[in-house]
């Protein structure tokens, strides 16, 4: 029997990567989220092609530190954050801090102030926009993510000793196309700098990634040339982007091998090892990973007819679906099964304890030539 794997195409993903950084505008700061994928052979794979990496967590600044000694990270975000939170990011030397609170960015001052190490602040802001077509949506409404716009003024124009604000922070939907993401950038754009009078302003993430289609991909050309107008309206502006999912995402193929095939109420379930104890994703989005069949050389086990099929895990929950399909064909015992778009937001949020099944092993490579290989294998061994 198999043990399930995932896969990293780190030739894919540099290319990848190399396409987006052509696509936008020279200026523009391309860092990348490390939440989305923090494997350290993806970090190693990304830190000659993007600005710099967007921490969210001291496990995350540890993580950097680790595999890119001396490299020193261009942001530091997220909600809640400690005095030990801001403490580390304060020793990292984190090129700029978004802030989420008034309260943050008091205590952030005091922490500045007593270490002798200056705060470079982003002030996130949660701004009034609306967000058509986003697949979550973090801002414009009531939020834990951000300050009011109000809040937000108050601290650019009185900030405490040992804090520089710089600009501004916003990150307010994910899945967006590249014209509604266009959209948002400019309205952000637009407020931090006539509003605020910002010198500097990240206009996050959040490019969509379609489940559903895994050969579609963003449009960064066409952002690219928004964000290139948003350069030209407003010259001498620090622009920076920070996507996760979009650039990772395509890189990573998770592996694994049809233990049983059955009927139950004249529907056919795959069982395989594994599961969303793995791959969270299908779940945590709540839509079919896709996936592709490599049929198991010889095997003359139980198959389903070809039709309609739900792939699920070793969990005891009804909830353990990977994927539901009605054009996969045959799937029968001992067929490996390559779940692409996991890349991103895959392992590193699954709930890998849950059972306490034995985790998934790790490999860089072709994913279907891996599988191929692997399907070759006589089933059980």
């Amino acid at each position: 029997m198999i043990r399930p794997v995932y896969v990293h195409d780190l030739d894919g993903l540099a290319a990848h990567a190399h396409a987006v950084r052509a696509a936008l505008p020279r200026a523009v700061e391309l860092l990348y989220a490390v939440k989305a994928n923090p494997d350290p052979s993806v970090l190693r794979t990304l830190a000659p092609i993007v600005a710099g990496f967007e921490t969210a967590s001291r496990g995350e600044l540890r993580r950097l530190a680790e595999v890119l000694p001396g490299r020193t990270p261009a942001a530091y975000a997220g909600p809640g954050k400690t005095d030990a939170d801001l403490s580390a990011a304060l020793a990292a030397r984190v090129d700029r801090i978004h802030v989420e609170s008034p309260a943050e960015l008091h205590r952030l001052g005091a922490l500045a102030d007593d270490l002798g190490v200056p705060a470079r602040v982003l002030l996130r802001v949660n701004l009034p926009l609306d967000v058509p077509g986003a697949s979550l949506v973090m801002g414009g409404q009531p939020s834990p993510f951000g300050m009011d716009p109000s809040d937000a003024l108050a601290c650019a124009r009185q900030p405490p000793a040992g804090v520089e604000v710089y600009g501004v922070h916003a990150h307010l939907a994910s899945g967006l196309d590249a014209p509604t993401a266009g959209a948002v950038a400019a309205a952000v754009v637009r407020w931090a700098a006539t509003v605020l009078g910002a010198r500097e302003v990240d206009v996050g993430g959040g490019m969509t990634v379609d489940y559903a289609d895994p050969a579609a991909r963003f449009d960064w050309a066409g952002y690219g040339r928004e964000l290139a107008d948003l350069l030209t309206a407003h010259p001498g502006l620090r622009l920076r982007i920070e996507p996760g999912r979009s650039i990772a995402a395509y890189c990573g193929s998770y592996l694994t091998e049809v233990i049983d095939v059955k009927r139950s109420y004249g529907e056919w379930f795959a069982v395989v090892a594994g599961g969303t104890h793995h791959l969270r994703t299908p779940a945590a989005k709540g839509h079919p990973q896709p996936f592709a069949v490599h049929r198991r050389h010889g095997g003359d086990g139980p198959c389903t007819d070809g039709g309609p099929v739900t792939v699920v895990g070793q969990l005891c929950t009804p909830k353990d679906v990977l994927s539901r399909s009605a054009d996969a064909g045959p799937i029968g015992v001992g067929d490996v099964l390559v779940f692409a778009l996991a890349g991103a937001y895959a392992w590193n949020i699954s709930h890998r304890d849950f059972l306490l099944h034995d985790p998934p092993e790790f490999r860089t490579g072709d994913p279907h030539r891996i599988a191929a290989e692997l399907a070759a294998r006589p089933f059980g061994r």
